[in-house]
């Protein structure tokens, strides 16, 4: 299982990269692996704000729908256009092309909360 050092962690299998005020966000390597083919993916949450916690979204797999929650609060900026003609990306580039959505951070003392790849590896059990 792939899970890099340098990204933040949800117990909800998002991972988080921060960029100034800026986070992309995406599922993890353990969580598509888990979903399965996606064949969908539905953000409808663009320039709306959210908070910890809130579901900004869905993955659709073969055999399952799944929730995405945002592991901070913030303002999606933006939605990977490419997941709409492309969804199996987040399958085959999780932590690249693969990401979801772009926010503006309005409380980063959150990232507090998050795992570390480490502590992620031992949730999962990998």
């Amino acid at each position: 299982m792939n899970t890099p050092a340098n990204l933040h962690y949800t117990k909800d299998h998002e991972w988080i990269s921060v960029d100034g005020d800026t986070a992309t966000i995406g599922i993890t390597d353990h969580a598509q692996r888990e979903l399965g083919d996606i064949v969908y993916v539905d953000v409808d949450t663009l320039d709306k704000d959210i908070s910890q916690h809130d579901v900004f979204g869905t993955v659709e797999a073969v055999k399952t729908v799944s929730d995405l929650f945002s592991p901070v609060s913030g303002t999606v900026l933006e939605v990977n256009a490419k997941l709409a003609d492309a969804p199996e990306t987040v399958n085959s580039d999780p932590y690249g092309d693969g990401w979801i959505i772009k926010l503006k951070l309005s409380n980063p003392a959150e990232l507090a909360d998050l795992l570390t790849a480490d502590a992620y590896t031992e949730l999962v059990g990998a």
